[in-house]
């Protein structure tokens, strides 16, 4: 017996994997799985790569489910967290303010033009599709519209695990199982591109998505409160990827029947899709991408906004939002809050995250290097058990070809398993292979991204 560690405390087990399969419920996984897929102990994070208790190294593909924008222990993010350390650390936001949340919210309004001039915060993205659901329908009632409570969600839109985010997903294998809890929202055709008929392009699909929406918003739009997407690229469920003029007659639908609109930027904010937001990418064919502007009433931020450092959730919206809450009767206020809301140390992260933007150039920089990766995947575009590689921004993702059901259920797991043996952290979703990697990758570690990623998909691919 340890005589420094009193007798109620466990002396720690010296491995960390089997510690934490005693212990640890881990997210997004049948614990069961692990009896046959170890999980990987991490030690430490450099740059683009995470360190195994064993020194083994690891090429961080995913950003860390998207939340890494600069490398891990990143130097300018290190710094801003421990001044910030040495001065507020926490204070509740009811009642108070501080200069973090200050500066963050005027930097992001700013990059708006200030039409979505106000930001309202929580910790982690599915909270934030919480408050932009709770207050559409709250500021339709306080407007006298209290029949507007009804949602409209895209087919194999993903939004979150709560029950008001889940209740405007489509995806089965995560909303299926708590189908009773949730409001039925109304589910209409995605813009996805990989549906194309013979002869149609992408925009294509986009005006029959768009006309299948007008039709549900003529029957429904006295009792529908909002639209809610992510722009771009639907993630979960496979990096289904939609032309920008969708969002373009999206808005104009919606400015039409007088129904909110709500883009879930979560995971395609940050300049992930190539601009800061991937609103700015809406135009008509012809236009300059974003001139003029095209916001929602909502915009959800989450995953990069903090470079991957600290939960930090923001819900961004219009002044007109804003002053329907704005009134003596604190039953008309929006009440909603959370304990870590606008915490000074997240908020410091996502301080250092936007001036790195600016500083490196980031935007610009992202297109040169998305060049040389989409060049470097260029074998894989090209394998005859590939289809549908495609690319927006820093995301690339492409459907493997597998005949077998058998197969294509363990393909997730089996790739995963291959990819950790060649130095890289992937987790396709199904048989959606996905790279979204962070800002920083040098022209070798582009190389051994391309060069790997393709041997592991032979080797896997090899078993079908």
């Amino acid at each position: 017996m340890n005589k420094n560690i009193p007798a109620h405390i466990p002396v720690p087990k010296p491995d960390l994997v089997r510690r934490s399969l005693d212990s640890v419920w881990h997210p997004c996984t049948q614990m069961q799985h692990h009896e046959s897929v170890p999980l990987i102990p991490v030690s430490r994070g450099r740059g683009a790569w995470l360190y195994d208790t064993d020194g083994k190294r690891y090429l961080d593909a995913i950003s860390s489910w998207w939340v890494n924008l600069f490398g891990h222990a990143n130097p300018r993010i290190n710094a801003a967290l421990k001044d910030q350390l040495d001065q507020l650390e926490h204070a509740m936001l009811a009642g108070f303010t501080h200069e973090p949340v200050v500066q963050l919210s005027e930097q992001l309004a700013a990059r708006t033009g200030h039409v979505l001039g106000h930001c309202f915060y929580a910790s982690d993205g599915a909270s934030a599709v919480e408050i932009a659901l709770k207050m559409s329908f709250h500021a339709w009632r306080n407007a006298g519209y209290g029949d507007k409570q009804e949602f409209v969600c895209l087919k194999g839109s993903y939004h979150g695990e709560t029950i008001g985010a889940l209740a405007v997903t489509d995806v089965p294998l995560f909303r299926d199982a708590y189908g009773p809890l949730l409001r039925q929202a109304h589910v209409v055709a995605s813009p996805d591109a990989r549906a194309a008929r013979d002869g149609e392009s992408a925009a294509d699909v986009a005006h029959r998505a768009a006309a299948v929406l007008e039709k549900l918003l003529q029957q429904r739009s006295s009792h529908i409160a909002a639209v809610i997407i992510e722009p771009l690229v639907q993630c979960a469920t496979g990096m289904a990827m939609h032309d920008p003029v969708y969002l373009r007659e999206l808005r104009a639908l919606c400015d039409r029947y007088k129904v909110h609109l709500i883009f879930d930027e979560i995971a395609v904010g940050c300049g992930r899709t190539g601009t800061f937001f991937a609103s700015e990418q809406a135009a008509l064919p012809g236009e300059t991408p974003g001139m003029p502007p095209l916001w929602p009433d909502f915009l959800c931020l989450s995953k990069g906004i903090s470079g991957g450092y600290l939960p930090l959730s923001l819900v961004m919206t219009r002044d007109e939002i804003y002053q329907a809450f704005y009134d003596s009767d604190v039953a008309r206020g929006f009440l909603h809050s959370h304990s870590y809301t606008g915490n000074p140390l997240a908020c410091r992260a996502a301080l250092a995250t936007l001036a790195i933007f600016e500083e490196d150039d980031v935007l610009n920089a992202n297109r040169l290097r998305a060049q040389k990766i989409t060049a470097a995947l260029a074998p894989l575009a090209q394998h005859p058990k590939v289809k549908h590689f495609r690319q927006r921004g820093m995301i690339w993702a492409f459907d493997a070809v597998i005949d077998s059901k058998a197969h294509a259920a363990t393909f997730s797991r089996r790739f995963f398993s291959s990819a950790v043996e060649h130095e890289l952290l992937m987790r396709p979703i199904g048989k959606t292979v996905y790279l979204m990697p962070p800002y920083i990758l040098d022209d070798e570690e582009i190389a051994l991204l391309g060069a790997r990623t393709a041997a592991v998909f032979e080797s896997v691919i090899a078993h079908e």
